[in-house]
């Protein structure tokens, strides 16, 4: 998996990248109320609003960490925004995009790079 500064992971599956928000932004939004996810199909670029997060505490817009198009979207965070909380890495993902160029992840950090960042 790789991580970027915004909080969010990557994890590449075959040829497309999930994308989520990691354990550390979840912490820090609390109780998440709300999720607003782009359509299937979008087409996404580099650091572009895709994505809004409401929580008890802020909305959050969420960056596109790569460009291409969005595969898919995890509709049941619709339902249950709370996944994200519970499980932000697994269930609260949030969707995935089939990239421009996969060696844009390597601009990204490693887990134990991410994990020095936050600290």
């Amino acid at each position: 998996m790789k991580f970027s500064e915004e909080h969010l992971w990557m994890r590449v599956e075959d040829d497309i990248v999930v994308v989520g928000i990691t354990e550390y932004a979840a912490a820090e939004l609390g109780e998440i109320s709300f999720v607003e996810l782009p359509e299937e199909g979008d087409a996404i670029v580099k650091d572009d609003d895709c994505a809004v997060i409401e929580s008890e505490k802020t909305t959050s817009d969420i960056l596109a960490p790569i460009g291409g198009e969005i595969v898919e979207v995890n509709v049941a965070l619709t339902k249950n925004p709370g996944l994200i909380s519970d499980d932000p890495v697994g269930d609260g993902w949030l969707f995935a995009i089939t990239p421009e160029d996969m060696d844009d992840l390597d601009d990204f950090m490693t887990e134990g790079e991410y994990r020095k960042y936050v600290g």
